[in-house]
């Protein structure tokens, strides 16, 4: 095994050789993050005025938002540290073409909460990954406030079709946990007559609040009710801002679980978003036994940040369910991995969402922890994860085309005994 060779016609843009690591160190920064650059964009075009973006995330996902807006008249310029996006107060132009999201989720379901209060007709599309997660979900409540909803994909998933028109304001409790969910729901409640209220039954993350409570938005918060005034089809009149987007936690949480499964190692994240509906990870890692040191920088103004680091510590295997989950569901695949290596089981319930991600993650977990020789059973909700296992390099594994799969699985790959392709 320790032989092993990669393919000689390995594709060295899309296959990626992990060899094992003995020791991890250093400090390091992650790129934007991902959920705020998808927000500080899409809340910068309906503000007035010229909103810039530092740190925004130069990734597909987020460009597709972009790209979007520019569809719909957006006036935005990029250069090589800041973009600059003219407001349109909430008075966006009819596309000449299908708007092509490709992989984010983000971005459709956020831009449905706006197309809804747009005067003309318009559709969104994917990727073949795009295409195969629910859509239902954000077709409800949007219908419920006025607009027309089609979903034109199969199973209720996209292309969807919104005619868009004059909202009214609703209360919403929401069917799912679901971050994205809420956001499109207080989108369109920007535009409706009244105040529309969304009800979570477990708290998720919170940048949409945070961010138009920053843009003197009129939103309130008692308990799981979100409250947000909308202006009854008049333009809108959202401060612009100057966002200064910290690195994105989900991101560095892979070099967190690198170093704290492993003893000797020492690694420091800096300028790092600490939102705590976002650091659940350090909670469950800390409850495994490891050592991780938060050192908040920035007050928690509209985003907090700071500097995590952390210490390498031998890990066991818990129990991760309940509310916890969705403030966490980005890591559990690396949650899984690596109770691989911690002593004892892992389980993790209560996780029904990770089978609609960019793959079925649950399943494609599973796959790639038996490829690495891992014993591991797949529950309706979850996984259950046999500890101190021996890491099986000199295999191939696939990441399934989703990228927090191929990330925990090579974080997982640095503990093989070859390495692993």
């Amino acid at each position: 095994m320790n032989g092993y060779r990669p393919p000689e016609k390995m594709n060295t843009q899309n296959d990626k050789l992990v060899r094992p690591a003995k020791i991890i160190s250093g400090e390091l920064t992650v790129p934007g993050d991902k959920s705020i650059s998808h927000r500080s964009a899409l809340l910068s075009a309906l503000a007035e005025g010229k909103s810039t973006i530092r740190g925004f995330l130069m990734g597909e996902d987020c460009l597709n938002t972009i790209n979007a807006l520019k569809a719909m008249g957006t006036e935005i310029s990029i250069t090589e540290d800041v973009i600059i996006i003219s407001g349109t107060q909430g008075k966006l132009k009819k596309p000449s073409h299908v708007l092509d999201l490709g992989n984010s989720g983000t971005s459709i379901r956020l831009l449905a909460g706006i197309l809804s209060a747009q005067p003309f007709v318009s559709e969104m599309t994917g990727d073949a990954s795009l295409r195969s997660r629910p859509m239902r979900r954000i077709k409800e409540p949007l219908e419920l406030m006025g607009a027309k909803v089609e979903l034109l994909g199969e199973n209720g998933c996209a292309p969807i079709r919104i005619t868009g028109g004059k909202l009214r304001a609703i209360e919403y409790r929401l069917p799912v946990v679901s971050a994205q969910v809420k956001s499109c729901v207080l989108l369109a409640g920007l535009f409706a007559e009244g105040t529309t209220s969304v009800i979570e039954p477990i708290p998720t993350r919170d940048h949409t609040e945070r961010m138009l409570k920053a843009m003197g938005a009129d939103i309130q918060i008692a308990g799981d009710v979100i409250s947000i005034r909308g202006n009854g089809g008049a333009p809108l009149f959202l401060k612009a801002c100057s966002w200064e987007i910290p690195g994105d936690f989900s991101s560095s949480a892979f070099w967190i679980g690198a170093a704290a499964s492993r003893p000797g190692a020492e690694v420091t994240i800096k300028n790092v978003g600490l939102n705590p509906r976002r650091t659940a990870f350090i909670d469950v890692l800390r409850e495994m036994g490891a050592d991780i040191k938060v050192i908040q920088e920035k007050p928690a103004g509209w985003e907090p940040s700071g500097m995590v680091v952390v210490r390498g510590n031998r890990l066991k295997g818990i129990h991760v369910g309940g509310t916890i989950i969705p403030n966490l569901i980005d890591e559990l695949p690396l949650i899984a991995m690596l109770g691989a290596i911690a002593e004892g089981k892992t389980i993790i319930s209560d996780a029904h969402e990770l089978k609609v991600k960019e793959s079925n993650r649950i399943v494609t977990t599973a796959t790639n922890l038996k490829t690495l020789g891992v014993r591991v059973i797949t529950k309706e909700d979850g996984l259950v994860v046999e500890g101190s296992a021996r890491i099986r390099g000199g295999c191939e594994l696939d990441s399934f085309g989703d990228h927090r799969i191929a990330m925990a699985s090579a974080i997982l790959a640095l503990s093989a005994d070859a390495p692993v392709l």
